[in-house]
């Protein structure tokens, strides 16, 4: 279907992951990696240095850097070649990992999610590279494949984007989400940022770092979820239990935005967010408000003015009928009501593209052991584990 609709047009700067774009840089700034001698003069084996945006780079000597993709919270990343399988990757460094156990439990938890996941429509984890000492290490060095760019930056082009597109993307993230939620994961933060997308139209889901195992462990119900303006009512509503919905409700916000090019419930903090909402779906029956367990909540949404709503084929009058009806059907304010990532892909609108059959659940749930009163010991312990599972000889040189 990609080729039918041809290729995106994909600008010089790249995104990768979570990590945002750089502010234009001066004509004279150096833009690609620079190779540097090590500190103190001393070379370990099978490292070498580069710096990157005056950023030190420590990384195995089988990649090559080529230049930087982007900067951001979490650390600085720049696309590279592995000299061994001449496949071009994006590495991110995140340096001093343990100054912030909220982070670095965070990146954790991607790691641990990532390693167990094999899907066409996920960013692949390809490496964690080992540090040369096991309990001084600061710095992790992520390897993911590298993506052109995200459906943020798709979006708020000027590629004119058909409804072939749409359907092709909402098509990919169904799919993908389909085989996490089959894998008993929540991803808890979709958004536009976090779809990396190749100028074939290739999608991908990224960014773990929020993702839990579904009802394994009541303490997350609680936690921030959800960039606010794709977070589910039943999250502004500060519901104590929730689903697989919440990630249906992100992706009927992301199709939207495709079909608008802008965010369709942009608001500005939780109160406004919920009064957009209710704007666009109208006043909710008492019997669509029983999903709310706090009473003061409740209150809240039978206090607004009543309004009828307006229908999506309004504020989306260019898209197919097929669309705005599937758009419905996720964007219910009642979770229980909200259609499920396979009903979605079962819908008439993706009937050209969906085969059940090329579309196997995951072979197992996933289970995530991660405590989040881990004090740094731990987390350095658990974090040489992931590594060691893609490096197995350094696990046989010290045994």
């Amino acid at each position: 279907m990609s080729k039918k609709m041809g290729l995106l047009r994909i600008g010089s700067k790249k995104r990768q992951g979570d990590i945002k774009r750089s502010k234009p840089r001066c004509r004279n700034s150096k833009k690609m990696a620079t190779l540097v001698e090590p500190p103190n003069r001393i070379k370990p084996k099978g490292k070498h240095y580069y710096t990157i945006w005056q950023t030190l780079f420590e990384i195995d000597t089988k990649y090559v850097p080529i230049k930087p993709i982007g900067r951001g919270a979490y650390g600085v990343v720049c696309s590279s070649i592995n000299r061994e399988t001449n496949e071009k990757v994006a590495i991110k460094k995140i340096g001093n990992i343990f100054e912030n156990s909220i982070d670095a439990l965070r990146t954790l938890r991607e790691l641990k999610l990532l390693r167990h996941i094999r899907h066409e429509n996920v960013i692949a984890l390809k490496d964690v590279m080992m540090p040369i000492h096991k309990t001084s290490f600061k710095d992790v060095y992520l390897v993911y494949e590298l993506m052109d760019t995200d459906l943020h930056q798709i979006i708020k082009s000027s590629q004119p984007l058909s409804n072939d597109h749409c359907k092709y993307f909402l098509f990919q993230l169904l799919r993908g989400l389909k085989y996490l939620h089959s894998a008993n994961i929540l991803h808890r933060d979709l958004k536009p940022g976090n779809l990396l997308v190749n100028a074939n139209c290739d999608l991908k889901i990224c960014d773990f770092g929020l993702a839990r195992t579904n009802g394994v462990d009541g303490q997350f119900m609680t936690e921030y979820v959800v960039t606010r303006w794709y977070r589910a009512p039943e999250l502004l509503l500060c519901c104590d239990n929730y689903g697989t919905s919440i990630d249906v409700w992100s992706v009927g916000c992301i199709f939207a935005e495709i079909l608008g090019r802008k965010p369709i419930f942009p608001g500005t903090e939780c109160l406004n967010q919920l009064k957009l909402i209710i704007s666009v779906l109208g006043s909710q029956h008492e019997s669509h408000l029983e999903f709310i367990d706090n009473a003061k909540a409740r209150r809240f949404i039978k206090s607004l003015p009543y309004t009828r709503g307006r229908h999506f084929s309004q504020l989306y009058p260019q898209a197919d009928p097929l669309a705005i009806d599937l758009l419905q059907k996720m964007l219910v304010f009642d979770p229980t009501k909200r259609i499920t990532v396979l009903e979605a892909l079962q819908h008439p609108y993706m009937a050209s593209l969906y085969d059940p059959r090329c579309d196997p659940p995951a072979q197992v749930p996933i289970s995530l052991d991660i405590d989040e009163h881990w004090g740094e010991p731990m987390i350095r312990e658990m974090f040489w584990n992931e590594m060691l599972h893609y490096h197995p000889e350094a696990a046989s040189a010290n045994a």
